[in-house]
Order: structure tokens, then C-alpha cells, then sequence
């Protein structure tokens, strides 16, 4: 009797340790040391002013992001279904908050930006590079790069005044799951990259081939350079497009206290930059060992350290100084703030799995 006891307690662990085993085989982590999580003080400090947003409905669906407005006012963000990243939509939400789905893009779109002609710019994890007219007629501008590697993650976007397109794309490799979200944080390799689109041409140019989470995307007021963030590094890269140092790339902002993920401008030049959630002082320890990552990652779902629901957004410069931060470090009414859009006095908030809009009403409006 107590060996078919210890036979049925043996069993589950050892088929645990196989699961383990052979999960673990599916990432190949590469090590990495970040530095010293910076605390919290000064333009960091520690409030809970965004815990005073307004909750805007979205139906019942999750994930806004990116947040855009049309000239009438109208918002317009994509969503998707709770738990599955490839049912998902375009909301448009008009001025009155009537929710409608304003294209069925049968997937995750995290990228949006109106042209200089309303069509809608958007990033569809479905079909890539995507332009919505005001008619709703659907045109594919591109799913790959010049070298045929696929659009699987397109993610932020940004519109210059002549007409091109400077985007994300997060991973070639595999549509967009919260698995694999965590894959690609945990293996630290570039992969996806920053791109431009030119309308005239029709052609797609690789700026930064290999990122490390390759996210959000915005042009400096005077279009000298545009910001692209590395959520998995916790990092701004800077990459010039005019001047004495057209074509390179420099870290813009380093060693954030959380994970960025989204950024927009201000009319006067300054950036917010919205963050996915703070740093794991866990996941911190484990980045430079390789054998720990394949262990953690191979952990069946209930036993995966979860992310800290905590909302934050920075006010930033236009040379990256941090200049002001707000927070929700409770998350319950911004779990996170990765999409930040900032509209007639408002700061519009979103992200991955959030299942409404936040409205931050700024200080003097």
C-alpha cells in the first residue's frame, strides 16, 4: 500500500521534470548583466496620480494599443479578445465613448497613425504594414523586409511629413504570444529590427537589423532622429536621420526602472513614455545565467513569476531627461501604461492586457 502511495506522489513530479526537461530545450537564452535597477527619487518618485484616471469602456475587449485621434476627435485604438493576442480589432471610439469595431483585423494591431491624406496607418500582426482609407478599402504596403523576413510583431509607428513610414517589428519568427513575449525577454537576442516604408518607391529599408523587444516609435519634432524602445533592455535607442550623424544609432535613455514600451510626442517637443510594468528584481539576478532562464521558462504557467501590475509614465525632454513620473503602483486602475497618448489636456493610457482606456486629466488643463 505505501509504495502505490509513493508511486502516485512519484509520478506527477516525474512527469514534471520531463515537461520541464523538454520545455526548456524550446529557448536559447543568451547572458546578460543589467545594471543596478535605479531607485526611485527625484523626478522618479513614487505617487499614485495616475490611480485618479477615468475608466473608458472598450466592450469587453483588451490590449489598447496604439491610442490615435482622428481631426472630429474620434479615438481610435486596436484590441483584442481577453487571453487570445490573434482575435483582435480596431475600435473606433467617437466623442460621446460609443464603442464601434471599425475594422476586423482578425488580429493584434499595435501600431496606428493618421497620414496627411485620414488614412489610417496600422501595424497588423496579420498582414504587416497596413493602409485603412476613409472608405475602409484595405491596402497591404508590406509584410516583410527587403531580405523576405516577415512582419510577425509589427509594433510602433510614426509618420514624417513627407510621407514615410518608421516602424517596428518586434520578431520574424512567431506571431505574438504572451509566452512568447516571455521567451524573447528572457534569450536577450536581437532579432526584428527598425524600418522605413517609402510610399514613393514602395520599398522597405532595414535601419537597425536586430533588437532587443523592439517597441515603440516616434520622430523628434524636427525630424533629426526618431526613438525606438528596447523594452527587454530597458532602454531608448536614438537613430539619426539628418546631419553629421545620419544612419547611426545611440542610446537615448539607459537603464530604466521599468519596462518601456510605448512613446509619443508633446507639441513642444518633449516625449511620454509609457512603461509595461517595473523591473523584476528576480529576473534581474537570473539574466546572466543562461541555465536558469531555460529553467524558469520551462515552468509550467502556474508556477511563472508574474509581472507587477504598476502603472508609470514619463514626462521626457527632447535631449532624454527624465523631467516628471506618474504612477499607479497599486494597478488597479492602470495595471500598466505602455500606450500613452496625450489629447486636449488628457493622457490617454493603455496597454497589453488592459481592459479599458485610462484618462489622466494633466495638471492645469
Amino acid at each position: 500500500m505505501q509504495s502505490k502511495n509513493l508511486l502516485s506522489l512519484l509520478f506527477p513530479i516525474a512527469a514534471l521534470a520531463v515537461s520541464i526537461m523538454f520545455s526548456s530545450c524550446g529557448i536559447h537564452p543568451e547572458a546578460w548583466k543589467p545594471a543596478e535597477k535605479p531607485a526611485f527619487s527625484g523626478p522618479t518618485a513614487l505617487n499614485e496620480k495616475l490611480s485618479t484616471a477615468e475608466k473608458l469602456s472598450i466592450d469587453g475587449w483588451c490590449g489598447p494599443e496604439d491610442i490615435v485621434f482622428d481631426k472630429d476627435g474620434n479615438l481610435f485604438c486596436g484590441v483584442h479578445a481577453k487571453n487570445d493576442f490573434a482575435a483582435g480589432r480596431i475600435l473606433k471610439i467617437d466623442t460621446t465613448g460609443r464603442v464601434e469595431v471599425y475594422y476586423n483585423s482578425q488580429s493584434w494591431v499595435a501600431g496606428l497613425h493618421f497620414d496627411a491624406d485620414g488614412n489610417l496607418v496600422a501595424l497588423s500582426h496579420r498582414e504587416g504594414l497596413i493602409r485603412i482609407g476613409p472608405d475602409k478599402k484595405i491596402t497591404v504596403l508590406a509584410d516583410k523586409d527587403e531580405n523576405g523576413k516577415r512582419f510577425l510583431i509589427p509594433n510602433g509607428l510614426d509618420i514624417a511629413a513627407d510621407g514615410k513610414i518608421y516602424f517596428s517589428n518586434t520578431s520574424e519568427f512567431s506571431a505574438y504570444t504572451i509566452k512568447y513575449g516571455k521567451k524573447i525577454i528572457l534569450e536577450q537576442r536581437p532579432i526584428g529590427g527598425l524600418y522605413c516604408y517609402d510610399l514613393k518607391t514602395s520599398k522597405v529599408k532595414t535601419l537597425i537589423q536586430g533588437t532587443y523587444f523592439g517597441n515603440g516609435v516616434v520622430l523628434s519634432k524636427d525630424e533629426h532622429f526618431l526613438l525606438m524602445t528596447e523594452t527587454s533592455r530597458y532602454r531608448v535607442l536614438r537613430y539619426w536621420l539628418k546631419g553629421e550623424k545620419a544612419g547611426q544609432t545611440e542610446t537615448f535613455m539607459d537603464n530604466l526602472p521599468g519596462f518601456p514600451n510605448g512613446i509619443s510626442i508633446r507639441e513642444n517637443g518633449s516625449f511620454w513614455l509609457g512603461f509595461s510594468t517595473n523591473r523584476s528584481d528576480a529576473l534581474d539576478k537570473i539574466h546572466p545565467k543562461k541555465g536558469m532562464k531555460k529553467f524558469v521558462y520551462a515552468l509550467p504557467n502556474f508556477l511563472q513569476p508574474k509581472a507587477d501590475k504598476f502603472g508609470m509614465v514619463m514626462h521626457v525632454s527632447p535631449e532624454g531627461k527624465i523631467l516628471q513620473t506618474f504612477f499607479d503602483t497599486t494597478g488597479n486602475t492602470m495595471p500598466e501604461a505602455g500606450a500613452v497618448k496625450e489629447h486636449q489636456g488628457y493622457l490617454y493610457l493603455g496597454g497589453d492586457v488592459v481592459p479599458h482606456i485610462g484618462k489622466y486629466k494633466l495638471a492645469g488643463n
